[in-house]
């Protein structure tokens, strides 16, 4: 019996074009997950998602930028609402129900990232 199983997908090189789209769509996440701490970051990793998205297109992770970018809009009209809300203890929760959620979604698309893999796939 051989104890070497080889793969049966062994991953393929990505074109350099898939890298840039991979590195710019890390930054991103990068500059998301430093803005659930401060704020001002959150806005400019999903500004930076924007602007770059456009370079991925046709690309593997070109689902990445428009997870990053309706993350965004979501948390912040979600935000919104709690912030109005804050006055009555709902808003408190809906504030903890977005940024759990918000988490959720950019380690999902870390993890689906560095993995080579869509976001959506």
């Amino acid at each position: 019996m051989s104890e070497l199983q080889q793969s049966p997908n062994p991953p393929t090189p990505l074109s350099s074009r898939d890298d840039a789209a991979k590195t710019n769509a890390l930054i991103a996440y990068g500059l998301m997950v430093l803005g659930l701490f401060t704020g001002i970051f959150w806005i400019i990793g999903a500004i930076w998602a924007m602007i770059k998205k456009e370079d991925a297109q046709g690309t593997i992770f070109e689902d990445h930028y428009s997870n990053v970018i309706k993350t965004f809009w979501w948390g912040l009209g979600l935000s919104i609402i709690g912030f109005v809300l804050i006055f009555i203890a709902i808003g408190y929760l809906i504030l903890l129900a977005v940024w759990i959620w918000s988490i959720y979604k950019i380690i999902k698309g870390l993890a689906r990232i560095t993995s080579n893999k869509a976001y959506s796939s």
